[in-house]
């Protein structure tokens, strides 16, 4: 009868001895998680850094594969075969792409030439635009130096048409040598079209490799990434070209030169958020103004075009064709951009923006396994203490 009251500070040493046990296991079980998916990624970005120069077709066609899975999904629910649903997708798909490099590519290619011969030619229009406007009132109100202003503005207008020469140049160049006609028009179709035949049998395939402890995790993260990446892919890809086509009819009806070009290029670039509206209302103001001056109607116009469709986008198509599912800030967008390209080159500004979405899920899943972890928790139970509010001006906490 003495030894019994020693029962219950034993029974809450074992207690606490299983806790201990418990939050190691687990803390082990999340670092192997990490060290395997680590291990994993480093694997997939070796691979991707030594065969970027020959993957450019057949992520194009696993892009293109999965761009045109949801239509083989209702296709089959029609009442067509896989295999004939693929069919007719992929020949409805190649029939438009033939028309539309026959019609696009002599204007493009056309419209490119003649932007490169008259560039400067523009560029001194421009200049005499600018040393013809006398900002005296300028130099009376706010003190400005004229002289310096108007050299100031010369040298950013040439330095700035230098720089849009190199990067079109660039971008020519690299595209010649990069997409090639029998890569882009024979290897990725046939990758697109094996690759949308066994699209539902990959998966499944894929699935049965996940360990059974994880498959219900991994695939809610993949469900997410899907969710994530088909924003962009899906839905962006098509505001992109939407707006490209948007952008060029509305410049080419006001009569711009290059209008196809501006118009095209701004819209394909425009799932960065704002760059893409920014960069072509002031290439095609640029031109406006050298083509149209002084008639400030016509420059207005062109302007109002990139206004427009900065309307119709915000409250029409972005809701409509991408949501609110994606959740990507534009400056990780930037980076990744900036990043794949550099490391994998053009493949890598393909696979950037799946990749940059695909890479915030992780994030965000290994954020909220992390908050929930002891390595977070701890074993303090008394609530942690909110910080101290800032005071407005202070850069210190509020005494």
């Amino acid at each position: 009868m003495a030894k019994a009251p020693n029962r219950i500070p034993d029974q809450n040493i074992d207690a606490a001895a299983e806790a201990a046990a418990a939050d190691a296991a687990a803390s082990g079980v999340f670092r192997r998680q990490i060290r395997f998916w680590l291990i994993s990624a480093i694997i997939l970005a070796i691979f991707l850094y030594v065969f970027s120069g020959i993957l450019l077709p057949f992520v194009a066609g696993m892009v293109l594969a999965y761009f045109l899975d949801p239509v083989a999904d209702r296709l089959q629910r029609l009442g067509l075969s896989r295999l004939m649903a693929t069919i007719v997708i992929l020949f409805a798909f190649i029939v438009v792409l033939v028309l539309a490099f026959v019609i696009l590519i002599p204007v493009l290619a056309s419209q490119m030439a003649d932007f490169a011969s008259k560039l400067p030619e523009y560029l001194t229009r421009l200049q005499s635009l600018i040393t013809s406007f006398d900002p005296r009132w300028l130099e009376e109100q706010f003190g400005v130096d004229a002289n310096g202003l108007r050299e100031g503005l010369n040298s950013l207008l040439t330095s700035g048409f230098g720089l849009l020469t190199t990067v079109f140049t660039s971008i020519w160049s690299s595209g010649v040598a990069l997409v090639s006609v029998v890569s882009l028009f024979v290897v990725t179709p046939v990758v697109a079209f094996y690759m949308l035949l066994d699209w539902d049998r990959m998966v499944t395939i894929v699935d049965s490799w996940v360990p059974r402890d994880y498959v219900q995790t991994v695939r809610a993260i993949a469900n997410d990434i899907n969710t994530a990446t088909a924003g962009f892919v899906r839905g962006q890809g098509t505001l992109c070209l939407v707006l490209g086509a948007m952008y060029a009819t509305g410049l080419t009806l006001t009569g711009l030169n290059f209008a196809i070009l501006i118009g095209l290029f701004a819209g394909l670039i425009s799932f960065i958020p704002y760059v893409g509206s920014l960069t072509g209302l002031v290439l095609a103001v640029g031109v406006a103004f050298v083509q149209f001056w002084p008639d400030w109607t016509m420059v207005a116009a062109v302007a109002g075009v990139f206004f427009v469709g900065q309307f119709i986008e915000g409250n029409i198509l972005q809701p409509r064709l991408v949501g609110k599912s994606v959740g990507l800030h534009p400056v990780w967008l930037m980076f990744s951009l900036f990043a794949f390209g550099a490391l994998f080159g053009f493949v890598g500004l393909l696979i950037a923006v799946p990749a940059s979405a695909a890479v915030a899920v992780l994030v965000r899943f290994a954020i909220a396994r992390y908050l929930e972890s002891p390595l977070y928790k701890g074993h303090n139970t008394e609530p942690v203490p909110p910080l101290p509010a800032r005071r407005r001006g202070s850069g210190g906490p509020r005494s």
